[in-house]
């Protein structure tokens, strides 16, 4: 029996449209107390549809802990198989998993965790021929890549598709985090307001050259669904106009606050982006 569903919340669940199952009231049970998420918030979930790229140190938790929210349809984009040096830090595979697709293994994950959850695999990699078609029909898009192409590849496309982006990134014992919606305009930055162009090739360390701490992985991909879960609700402040850091070692945060660039090529005011050639290379 549940205890901590309020009638007044029991009525909030009556006025959502849909219909919860007495298993679904029981799971979801310490979000529909919570005022910011109730039944019509736990409704929103289910009907959301999220699209998260890469299933490696930042997607697995960031997979898990949406689809244990309740997110309806995750999208999982992943051109690569399980390997043994994974698993220091991506959660969502397992040492019998070896060998096997990404997305295959982060599908049967989540199938055990929650199986409210409809989980859409790619098995590929976001490139310049297939990421609008990608991102399209997804309410948010969550970015975990591993490296700076996919980063400024995936950001265009979200400015193009007029998707709202959360983006985190990690190395060594440092991390970042932002929500970008340059789209929207009004004082919204997109991730080249910060970072004009990828670096030169071999400037910085890849997580396989430079190492990363595997906790930090997990720290930062729960964080990043917690950003995405408020966008799809609505509640809270955004972190669009902010980036987050993180320096593990010294336990020291960081939130700075950050302007659209008015110079930016993409969302500035006179862009010189305006489609996706400016990645073929």
């Amino acid at each position: 029996m549940i205890t901590t569903v309020t009638e007044e919340n029991s009525c909030v669940l009556a006025n959502t449209g849909m219909e919860f199952t007495e298993e679904q009231i029981e799971r979801y049970a310490r979000h529909i107390v919570l005022r910011e998420v109730g039944g019509i918030g736990q409704a929103k979930l289910l009907n959301a549809r999220v699209l998260v790229i890469g299933a490696g140190g930042l997607g697995s938790p960031l997979l898990m802990y949406l689809a244990a929210a309740g997110v309806g349809t995750i999208g999982v984009v992943d051109d690569d198989t399980v390997s043994l040096s994974n698993l220091q830090r991506q959660i969502a595979h397992s040492t019998g998993r070896i060998g096997i697709p990404k997305t295959a293994s982060a599908k049967k994950t989540i199938a055990a965790l929650n199986p409210d959850v409809n989980v859409v695999p790619y098995e590929t990699r976001a490139t310049v021929d297939n990421v609008l078609d990608l991102v399209t029909d997804y309410d948010v898009i969550a970015d975990g890549s591993d490296n700076f192409d996919t980063r400024f590849l995936v950001n265009d496309a979200c400015m193009f598709a007029r998707k709202t982006l959360v983006s985190a990134s990690l190395l060594r014992f440092d991390a970042q985090l932002s929500t970008f919606k340059a789209h929207q305009g009004d004082g919204h930055p997109c991730y080249r307001c910060i970072y004009r162009e990828p670096p030169p090739p071999g400037l910085i360390p890849s997580c396989a050259e430079g190492g990363v701490l595997g906790a930090l992985a997990g720290a930062m991909g729960s964080l990043q669904a917690t950003e995405v879960v408020k966008e799809l609700l609505g509640t809270g402040e955004s972190l669009s106009g902010w980036l987050v850091i993180y320096d593990a070692l010294g336990t020291n945060w960081r939130k700075v606050k950050v302007k659209p660039d008015p110079d930016c090529p993409l969302c500035g005011d006179s862009p010189t982006i305006h489609d996706l050639s400016v990645h073929v290379r």
